[in-house]
């Protein structure tokens, strides 16, 4: 910061000093302008004269009163007017004691609206101007009047200009601070939608694979000591379910690297073209699983792909995990209109809640408030539904979940393939 920098960042903290200054230089002006013969022989001219004693005595409070006109505009232009009356009516020669009322009525432009300036300033205007030519010996329209009448109206115009000078400077500021504001919000928004989006993917993987871990360790430990080649199966299936949530999660952890960090996965994301390879997954878990398309081979949207995929892969696991024993799944995908249907239906007991953990807990019993009225899963279910919920209403589809009239549990959801269209659709009345 250069030294006239500094200057101004000082006086800008200490204004009553930069008055201060302000005021002892007008009164200097003001002694000088004392000298000054405007009706000399030869036209206006230096004289051996100085103020009067009455002159100085009204150019003293006048100057002084402009260390306050930031703090008091309208009462200062106020004791400066009234000073520079009396002066204009007794002062012969006249000292220019208006010329501290001209730099209050500034300030009271710059420091109020512009109805007020206008008001205030035809006013001192008017009182000072007329003052002027009727009284003391100079006709009415002597130079000295009419310069009179053009200072006030220049103060006025001046300080109106510097106030919106100003107010247009700080609208601009304003809206260039609103605008950095509402980008930094855009990006939080944006880091909480990834960070939710990501949370989703975590919790379908892991609880998808683990339950499937943990279904086929459990089939190992049961027959290890009377079947050890159906075991050492099962093992196998626990090595490839761990294998790809392994893979699954290099993939998903992978968005968070930086542009810096080593290469990341390139692997696409998954979808419905690998259903029938997820159903081969459950199907050696011992699940039994059947499949019916018809959605006519129809290429769907990244986003809605994936979230058909999601809502598959969690509601799978949540029946591997709460059906019970002989439960069988039936999953249908269709293609109806502009959206997708996905459904995933089962006939198990369903007897108990898990935990609450992951998938555990999101499935209800028959009767037990497993559904609210308005198409939510029970209070005590875990975050499987709600992820599900969430996936779908991202993009403007709809998901209910309960329990079967005669036992089991239904999964509908519908998704939107053009994602703007069903939200105004949604949004109208």
């Amino acid at each position: 910061m250069d030294n006239l920098s500094q200057i101004r960042c000082w006086l800008a903290r200490h204004p009553l000093t930069l008055d201060a200054g302000l005021a002892v230089g007008v009164f200097v002006c003001m002694i000088a302008g004392s000298f000054v013969d405007p009706h000399g022989a030869h036209g206006v001219s230096w004289v051996l004269r100085g103020p009067s004693t009455l002159s100085l005595a009204l150019m003293l409070p006048a100057a002084a009163a402009l260390v306050l006109r930031r703090l008091a505009p309208l009462p200062v232009l106020g004791v400066t007017t009234a000073l520079a009356l009396v002066e204009l009516i007794t002062g012969d020669p006249r000292a220019p004691v208006s010329m501290a009322a001209v730099i209050a009525l500034f300030t009271v432009a710059v420091a109020t609206d512009r109805p007020t300036t206008w008001r205030v300033g035809v006013l001192t205007m008017t009182v000072l101007t007329g003052t002027a030519m009727l009284s003391g010996p100079l006709p009415w329209y002597t130079q000295e009047n009419l310069g009179l009448f053009a200072w006030t109206g220049m103060a006025a115009a001046a300080g109106d200009a510097v106030r919106s000078h100003r107010g247009f400077v700080h609208a601009i500021q304003e809206r260039a601070e609103r605008a950095e504001r509402t980008r930094e919000e855009e990006a939080r928004r944006r880091v909480a939608e990834e960070r939710l989006r990501i949370a989703r993917d975590l919790h379908d993987v892991v609880a998808h694979h683990i339950a499937l871990v943990n279904v086929q360790a459990g089939v190992a430990a049961h027959v290890m000591d009377r079947r050890p080649d159906q075991a050492k199966e099962a093992l196998s299936h626990v090595r490839e379910a761990s294998r790809s949530a392994l893979n699954e999660l290099r993939a998903t952890v992978g968005l968070l690297r930086q542009s810096g960090d080593p290469e990341a996965p390139t692997e696409p994301a998954p979808g419905l073209a690998r259903l029938d390879e997820l159903a081969d997954t459950f199907r050696h878990a011992g699940l039994p699983v059947e499949v019916a398309r018809a959605d006519h081979g129809t290429i769907l949207p990244a986003a809605v792909d994936l979230a058909a995929y999601r809502v598959i892969q969690e509601a799978l696991t949540n029946v591997q995990k709460h059906a019970g024993e002989g439960a069988k799944a039936e999953v249908s995908v269709v293609r109806v209109d502009g959206c997708v249907e996905i459904t995933v239906l089962d006939g198990g007991a369903g007897g108990a809640h898990g935990s609450g953990d992951g998938g555990d807990g999101d499935r209800g019993r028959p009767g037990d408030g497993g559904e609210s009225e308005d198409g939510h899963p029970g209070d005590r279910g875990g975050h499987g539904l709600l992820g599900m919920r969430e996936r779908v209403t991202a993009l403007a589809g709809s998901l209910t979940a309960g329990p079967r009239y005669g036992g089991g549990f239904r999964v509908h959801a519908i998704l939107p393939l053009d994602r703007r269209a069903a939200a105004t659709t949604k949004d109208s009345p």
